[in-house]
């Protein structure tokens, strides 16, 4: 992604899913709330389920334990229907709070690693979301899935920033 391109998507404040390179997808979103407040939403359990499952995903989350510091945890359990589901985990490497958390994805071989940074913009917060994986065709068979909500989840996080109080 070019950085005409990047500022443009800021301007116009339209997430889209971008791959960088073979195995990196980006996405660029401009929130109106301080990264303190935005911070919050990714890091406390309470909030953070209240946005991350896209709405009408058909799925629900049935468990959030999140320990967002730098050596901590997170598991997330969620319905795929009837009696099934699935299990997303993994530890943060790095937790700089209200500018940056970076963590794994353990659940498979070819997990990413997921960097979010927050940068203040003039009282808003710009949002940059980074996925490294090890192999292509991981970054294929995202894209293809979980990268194509994640446009749907920043809108969610982008209403209920509205209603956070810092």
């Amino acid at each position: 992604m070019d950085q005409q391109t990047g500022n443009h998507a800021v301007a116009q404040n339209r997430p889209a899913v971008e791959r960088k390179s073979d195995r990196e997808l980006v996405v660029l979103r401009l929130f109106g709330a301080t990264p303190h407040v935005v911070f919050k939403a990714w890091a406390e359990p309470e909030l953070f389920r209240q946005w991350w499952v896209p709405k009408g995903a058909g799925t629900a989350l049935l468990s959030c334990e999140m320990d967002v510091r730098t050596g901590g945890k997170y598991r997330l359990e969620f319905a795929t229907g009837g009696t099934d589901s699935m299990a997303f985990y993994g530890k943060y490497l790095a937790v700089k709070p209200d500018e940056r958390i970076v963590w794994t994805n353990e659940e498979e071989d070819e997990g990413a690693v997921t960097t979010v940074t927050l940068e203040d913009y003039g009282g808003k917060t710009l949002l940059t979301f980074h996925e490294l994986y090890p192999l292509k065709e991981a970054l294929d068979e995202a894209m293809a899935g979980s990268a194509a909500a994640l446009p749907t989840q920043l809108d969610q996080l982008d209403e209920l920033l509205s209603t956070i109080n810092a």
